[in-house]
């Protein structure tokens, strides 16, 4: 069996570092193939070596532009490449704009498609990645769905029991064999002199609330009165560095509590997730790191995709724009009840990686 699998931004990476070691052990051929959707100066060698993979075949070096350039200039490379490597499969991963060009360029072609992390809904299209999600899980012949609420999006919208397996996250595979490597490894917290529990840590990288002076605002307004109990380290995602410069928001987070930074590296990553009091985010994998490591999260989106874990009380989910003076008062109560992790693990047993390998080699289209 051969597999392509496509791929374009950074937690697209980590997700399938899992799936490849499992490809790997069973001596299944995989090719890797980058879109360069997004480029970062951690996106080297170093990165893939963190991540136990190749560093991919193909890297198209598409990288930004607006959502029908990129998807287009995609499509036309990703097809020339599956005409040349005719794969059994064509593995997709989430909801980038590299997901959507994958999927489109296999089915034109009548190659399989195995969707990794299907039936995600925010039900918000004004979100490029809800429709990317929609129209990936309608051209894929596998549906691996992460969540049993993913499930069930699936089934309202009529796919076929034969079609989805409720295989867990890969998210999972990932965070629990990294935990350890991040200890042995990574030397962050002594490099910015962090004492574990005393920080908050912060990651703001989405378009809905960078490129929205109000909302941006409101989130800084915020990040300065949480100094008050807590520490704040910010990884500056390029984009965030970009608007908060631009309108003129740097200020705000000019205070002796707050260390912004420059981006991080997965295993560092891991090692602050791990060791923070509070997780503040509006990316949709940090929240289930935060729930893997067992720290609250606070989500600054209007929806999530992880609902059950803002159903059991394991991430609260705010608005920027209902941000006010008495937040920071409302996030250190969210803290103070943290619910205790009970046994039931919303995201499967970690082998993840080994049941979607087995489907894909088991599968009778």
């Amino acid at each position: 069996m051969k597999a392509v699998t496509i791929l374009g931004a950074r937690p697209q990476f980590i997700k399938a570092s899992a799936v490849s070691r499992v490809f790997n052990q069973q001596g299944i051929a995989e090719i890797l193939l980058h879109t360069g959707q997004h480029y970062d100066n951690n996106m080297s060698d170093i990165f893939f070596r963190e991540l136990d993979i190749p560093v991919p075949k193909y890297n198209l070096g598409i990288g930004s532009g607006g959502h029908g350039k990129q998807t287009g200039e995609m499509l036309v490379k990703i097809e020339a490449l599956l005409m040349q490597e005719k794969p059994d499969w064509v593995v997709i991963y989430g909801d980038t704009n590299s997901t959507l060009a994958g999927a489109l360029a296999a089915a034109k072609l009548h190659i399989p498609i195995a969707h990794v992390e299907a039936g995600l809904r925010s039900f918000n299209r004004k979100m490029p990645e809800e429709i990317n999600r929609i129209v990936a899980d309608q051209l894929s012949n596998l549906l691996f769905a992460p969540t049993e609420q993913s499930v069930i999006n699936l089934a309202k919208e009529g796919y076929a029991d034969k079609k989805v397996r409720l295989v867990g996250d890969v998210m999972y595979d990932a965070a629990i064999y990294f935990a350890d490597k991040a200890l042995e490894q990574s030397k962050i917290l002594s490099h910015y002199h962090l004492a574990a529990q005393q920080y908050a840590l912060v990651t703001i990288h989405r378009a809905e609330n960078t490129d929205d002076s109000v909302r941006l605002r409101a989130i800084c307004k915020c990040l300065a009165e949480l100094t008050d109990e807590l520490d704040i380290v910010l990884p500056l995602h390029p984009r965030t560095r970009k608007m908060l410069t631009e309108f003129n928001l740097l200020q705000l987070l000019d205070h002796p509590r707050i260390k912004l930074i420059d981006p991080v590296g997965f295993i560092d990553m891991v090692m602050l997730e791990k060791n923070a009091k509070l997780i503040v985010t509006d990316s949709g994998g940090v929240q289930k790191e935060a729930y893997f490591y067992n720290v609250p999260c606070i989500t600054l989106r209007d929806e999530t995709e992880w609902v059950e874990l803002v159903e059991a009380g394991f991430n609260k989910l705010i608005s920027p724009l209902q941000l006010n003076q008495g937040t920071h008062k409302e996030i250190i109560n969210f803290i103070n009840h943290y619910p205790t992790k009970n046994s039931k693990n919303f995201y499967g047993q970690g082998n993840t990686a080994h049941l979607i390998v087995d489907a894909l080699k088991n599968f009778q289209g």
